[in-house]
């Protein structure tokens, strides 16, 4: 809300930090092309680019266990026993998809998946890696 924004920094001061922040990182998401895309817009003004490997928890969790109707992050959530909290704020959504990321490590390992490249390959696989915002 705007009042959850009154006097908080603006995306030019915030974008510089965060991109140092993440600097030589995967980055990971939850639909992650929709943040990607976002980054690349208020990036673009800025000289700031994003150019980084991703990897989305959304696609793996399709790619892992396709039969599940609910793909929201509450719902995969869920379905993996962890507490939703601060859900729609960077944090809640942040810590909710790194909790989420972690609890389909095993899952992956599972399947011989075991490296960035491994799970980038196989998100290639899915029909929703296609999706562009």
């Amino acid at each position: 809300t705007p009042d959850m924004l009154r006097g908080k920094p603006t995306i030019d001061q915030v974008l510089p930090r965060f991109q140092r922040f993440v600097e030589d990182t995967v980055i990971v998401g939850h639909n992650v092309a929709f943040d990607m895309r976002f980054l690349e817009i208020q990036g673009k003004p800025l000289g700031i680019a994003f150019a980084h490997l991703t990897l989305d928890t959304l696609i793996l969790e399709c790619l892992l266990n396709p039969n599940q109707e609910d793909k929201s992050l509450e719902g995969i959530a869920s379905r993996l026993g962890i507490n939703v909290t601060g859900r729609h704020t960077a944090l809640g959504d942040a810590l909710t998809t790194a909790e989420v990321f972690l609890a389909l490590l095993p899952q992956l390992a599972e399947r011989g998946i075991c490296t960035v490249d491994d799970a980038r390959a196989l998100c290639a696989k899915s029909r929703y890696a296609e999706i562009r915002y």
